[in-house]
């Protein structure tokens, strides 16, 4: 079952939401929950950035910006 990629991207950045609300509540995780969902809801909000781009190269210039996040 293939499923499209802004549903796969969106259900991602839940899962990250998720996996922050099971952090402990400390300053130093207080940081690192707060980086992680910056960086994995910035994945989607890329992602449909890159599917309204105007020309091919600028599709390929914001997906390879999504492909840096994730990777």
């Amino acid at each position: 079952m293939k499923t499209d990629l802004k549903d796969r991207t969106f259900h991602f950045s839940l899962d990250v939401i998720d996996l922050v609300e099971q952090l402990p509540k400390t300053k130093a995780t207080n940081v690192i929950a707060y980086q992680l969902i910056k960086s994995g809801t910035s994945v989607g909000a890329n992602y449909r950035a890159a599917k309204r781009s105007r020309s091919d190269k600028e599709f390929i210039s914001k997906i390879n910006i999504v492909l840096e996040k994730v990777v």
